[in-house]
């Protein structure tokens, strides 16, 4: 499978723009779901200065920030959405996969032009196996 590997220098740069893209807004809290937004939620909420990280919320009340790795397919977002009454929140991710139409809700720090799968530094052994990467 085509793919492109994600150093942590690169997320923590990509994470600054989109926390410089999310700083003139005021959340209390971050909203995901596990596994892919995890990393990405507690380093956006360091930038922000949030300390309450919600993890697999059955609600999610609206003016609300959630946070995921990246934009995708759409299927999380669509996921997220039926858990929100309205649609008066933000979606930030780090990445956006190239795409016509992203949601009004949408924010991220850098658009992704290829269609490689990216390897984030928390899903390399997910990836590769433990064997692979000589954990075991």
């Amino acid at each position: 499978m085509p793919h492109e590997i994600i150093s942590w220098k690169q997320i923590e740069s990509d994470i600054n723009s989109l926390a410089q893209k999310l700083e003139n807004s005021s959340f209390s809290s971050i909203y995901t779901i596990s596994r892919g937004g995890l990393v990405p939620s507690r380093l956006i909420a360091d930038f922000l200065g949030i300390e309450k990280i919600c993890v697999d919320s059955p609600t999610i009340p609206s003016q609300s920030l959630i946070v995921d790795d990246i934009f995708d397919s759409g299927k999380t977002f669509e996921k997220i959405s039926t858990l929100i009454d309205g649609d008066d929140f933000t979606f930030a991710t780090i990445y956006a996969r190239h795409q016509k139409n992203f949601p009004k809700q949408l924010i991220f720090g850098k658009l992704v032009t290829s269609d490689d799968y990216l390897v984030f530094p928390w899903d390399k052994i997910e990836f590769f196996g433990s064997e692979k990467l000589n954990l075991r």
